[in-house]
């Protein structure tokens, strides 16, 4: 068996509240409701798909990743971002919770989320300079369903359950990726 010992700066550390966990859980699911009864507009609530078509998850499951990988970069605009996106969870999580129960929220976790290195942190940015090029050309639904995964991804990934373990294989994939793309295609090593 094989031990290995993690340093402290390959996790950052978040706090999430019963209440910002339980609104991301409601936008989840939402949404996946919405996939699943494929009612509203068309024969889908995409406006062109059929009920259950997963195409039509595209852009929520994108959102979360998105908001995962935000989560993993503690430090820059998009740290300060989700930062800014969980206060802005919990709270509204709060409020929600105490007007409807009359009771307040409490700290869920302080989980260490796991860490973009330098490898992961190249595909973060190729893929959010590259949405921000592209986002007059995605229509308002698509970044809808983007920005409410990004909140969920947000949300969720601070935790110590399942959602945590999905955070973590997502960030070491980008981090793999990262690590791929320079090896094989800026110097030409493939391992």
């Amino acid at each position: 068996m094989t031990t290995t010992t993690l340093a402290a700066g390959q996790y950052t550390t978040t706090t999430i509240s019963t209440a910002g966990f339980a609104l991301g859980l409601a936008l989840l699911g939402t949404e996946l409701w919405r996939w699943h009864k494929g009612g509203g507009k068309g024969k889908g609530d995409d406006g062109g798909g059929a009920a259950k078509d997963p195409k039509a998850l595209i852009p929520l499951g994108f959102g979360i990743v998105c908001g995962i990988l935000m989560i993993a970069c503690p430090a820059g605009l998009l740290g300060t971002l989700a930062s800014f996106l969980r206060w802005g969870g919990n709270s509204v999580g709060d409020v929600s919770m105490r007007w409807l129960t009359g009771t307040s929220s409490q700290t869920l976790g302080t989980a260490a989320t796991p860490r973009i290195d330098g490898y992961g942190s190249l595909v973060v940015a190729a893929l959010f300079i590259t949405l921000f090029l592209m986002r007059k050309s995605f229509a308002k639904l698509i970044k809808g369903k983007w920005w409410k995964g990004v909140l969920v991804g947000v949300l969720l990934c601070v935790s110590t359950g399942t959602a945590a373990l999905v955070a973590q294989q997502v960030v070491d994939g980008a981090n793999g990726l990262g690590a791929w793309a320079i090896g094989g295609l800026a110097k030409g090593t493939l391992a």
